[in-house]
């Protein structure tokens, strides 16, 4: 899994090249201004190989991002500055010598963490590292749209001048444990010699109601001010894929 997911990071950003950042920043500051408008750090978990965090030094926030992946951390740290960095670290049991205003976790992170013990632990170490009245935001998948709509196979294709990557994602619907096991298929072939590398991964995701998440939030000190479709800010609803919750440390 370790070696797979250092391969995979060469590849991440091709595969996201058309996820709008720039829009989910901008959606992020907006909410940050409306909840927390004093705040000037942010800690971001699961930061991947440093987009979003980049984003957000350009709009004046100072940023620490943690990431389990190494390979993704060496990309990240290529473009750290004074005013971001990045270290490898897990979720679940960080422990940094500093307070921050804002927790972010983008992209379904909270999703992978599909046992209740981590969760907490998350929750935990997130609060305890940030301010009182510091706000947690992230984005997990949403319950009612997972059983309405159910995951299907999917491909996707991306070509850059020096590779061709295709991904196959097979899911795995485990309705007992709200999760979802989403298995990867990536090819990577150079277009020039030929050669190929073929990865496999499992990625199980847990989806969530909001009583989960207010149970979650009131069993580790915070309280839900606000949930929304990710971006779209539409009421959460079967149709919604990816909400956004924006928690606040009591």
């Amino acid at each position: 899994m370790n070696q797979n997911f250092k391969l995979y990071s060469q590849y991440y950003d091709l595969l996201y090249k058309d996820k709008p950042y720039q829009a989910e920043t901008d959606y992020l500051v907006t909410l940050i201004q409306y909840y927390h408008s004093t705040a000037k750090n942010i800690l971001e978990l699961g930061s991947g190989t440093g987009k979003h965090a980049q984003l957000l030094v350009a709009k004046g926030f100072q940023i620490v991002g943690l990431e389990r992946s190494p390979a993704m951390v060496e990309i990240a740290n290529g473009m750290a500055n004074e005013k971001v960095s990045f270290q490898v670290a897990d979720i679940s049991s960080f422990e940094i010598n500093q307070s921050f205003d804002v927790a972010l976790s983008l992209f379904h992170v909270i999703s992978y963490l599909t046992d209740n013990q981590s969760l907490i632990n998350t929750f935990n170490h997130t609060r305890q590292h940030l301010h009182t009245g510091g706000l947690f935001i992230f984005d997990v998948w949403h319950s009612p749209a997972v059983y309405a709509q159910k995951p299907e196979q999917r491909i996707k294709t991306f070509k850059s001048d020096e590779i061709e990557v295709v991904r196959r994602a097979n899911p795995v619907i485990y309705a007992e444990h709200n999760m979802v096991e989403v298995n990867y298929t990536i090819e990577a072939r150079n277009p020039h010699s030929g050669e190929s590398n073929v990865i496999e991964e499992k990625h199980p995701m847990r989806h969530f109601s909001r009583p989960e998440i207010e149970l979650l939030a009131f069993a580790t000190g915070f309280e839900v001010l606000h949930s929304e479709e990710f971006l779209s800010k539409v009421p959460p609803s079967s149709k919604t894929w990816g909400v956004c919750y924006i928690l606040r440390k009591k």
